[in-house]
């Protein structure tokens, strides 16, 4: 225990499967970062003129900032906090009450929720059959849509089965009705190679804590110029009783956002980050083969898109695992108490339907125990293997 906290060993004793904290597992650069920069402010201590976040050059915030755009190949970055702060800054940005987003009907709650805080309306588009968002359906909501919609906001790989969208397609498709789209990059951005360009997006939102190997809450924002004005506007305003203005200060943001620990994080990860997304084929070969491997359950089923495009997947045990905790004693909490034993977390307690799980990250040793796991569960229950 740390006073009264429980001492947290996930990543030092267990192999973590838990699917939205895979890739904020922080480098030991960024470890060793937190404790140094762990007080309030901690960046602030060569703030100079002209006194914002972006500005300071120790530690070089400023040249990170320009390295993050360039990561993305887009032309302006800022740090924010955290992927749903990016939301907000580009629905406050250029919403106006009652203005129509269409986002994917599976689409995240909190951006959803950062067009109805602006005062927009979030429209749906429904998927396929296969949970894929086509530029079809796209076109489709467009048109069915009066007035035109202000934005399209559309997550690159969704939450909920880790299925990559066609999203160059799908642009082609907003801009052909002169309709901005924003990229929600939580799950790809710091995982996997995310070009602005070429897929064509003029907004993308990433999470440091989610996908870029930094504590939360942290994120990164990015854009064109011909919308960077807009976004990243500065104060215009003066006191009517001072005359104070505030002058560089951009509104959207606050003036400044993370001034901590999950920014210098962020930055002391940055350099593994940029180089392991060069390596996104050997993770995909990962989850690749632990589906193999997981399908030799007779029983099991894998409810994302195969094969798989993304590590973030969806698998439905209710044939097996699940027929085991009818009748078991522990009911639905003997998975997860079999995984335990074998050094496995990440399950929400319960869980023997369906559950998520992700490997990013994982060594071809961790993947190949992690199946055999399984497969020895399987075997202590009578459940068949091909």
């Amino acid at each position: 225990m740390l006073g009264n906290l429980p001492l947290r060993d996930r990543e030092e004793d267990y192999i973590n499967i838990q699917p939205i904290q895979r890739g904020g597992v922080l480098t030991p650069e960024a470890r060793k970062a937190l404790i140094v920069y762990g007080d309030g402010y901690s960046v602030c201590d060569y703030c100079l003129k002209p006194f914002r976040l972006d500005y300071i050059k120790k530690p070089d915030i400023q040249s990170f900032v320009r390295e993050l755009a360039e990561f993305l190949n887009m032309e302006e970055a800022r740090i924010v906090r955290g992927a749903r702060n990016g939301f907000q800054v580009v629905m406050n940005s250029i919403l106006k009450k009652g203005d129509i987003v269409l986002v994917s009907s599976l689409a995240h709650y909190s951006l959803c929720l950062a067009v109805e805080a602006s005062g927009g309306v979030w429209k749906e588009i429904p998927v396929n059959k296969n949970n894929i968002l086509t530029p079809d359906a796209v076109a489709e909501k467009i048109e069915e849509c009066k007035p035109k919609p202000k934005l399209v906001a559309v997550h690159h790989v969704d939450y909920q089965f880790g299925n990559l969208h066609p999203i160059e397609e799908i642009a082609k498709v907003c801009h052909d009705y002169d309709i901005p789209i924003l990229l929600n990059g939580a799950y790809t951005v710091g995982i996997m190679p995310v070009d602005g360009k070429k897929l064509g997006v003029d907004f993308i939102v990433g999470s440091g804590h989610k996908s870029m190997a930094a504590p939360s809450p942290v994120g990164v924002l990015a854009t064109t110029q011909e919308y960077a004005k807009l976004l990243f506007r500065s104060s215009q305003r003066k006191g009517d009783l001072t005359g104070r203005t505030f002058g560089i200060k951009e509104v959207e943001l606050l003036g400044c956002t993370v001034m901590g620990a999950p920014l210098i994080c962020l930055m002391a990860s940055f350099p593994s980050v940029k180089e392991r997304v060069k390596h996104w084929d050997e993770e995909l070969k990962k989850i690749n083969f632990f589906v193999k491997e997981f399908l030799k359950i007779k029983g099991n089923k894998v409810l994302s898109e195969l094969p798989r495009k993304h590590t973030l997947t969806k698998v439905d045990t209710s044939e097996t695992f699940g027929k085991v905790a009818e009748k078991h004693k522990r009911r639905g909490y003997f998975f997860t108490d079999e995984l335990k034993k074998r050094k496995i977390v990440g399950l929400f307690p319960g869980s023997t339907r369906s559950w998520k799980l992700n490997t990013y990250g994982l060594t071809w040793k961790q993947v190949e125990y992690l199946v055999n796991a399984l497969k020895e569960i399987a075997k202590k229950y009578n459940i068949p293997i091909r």
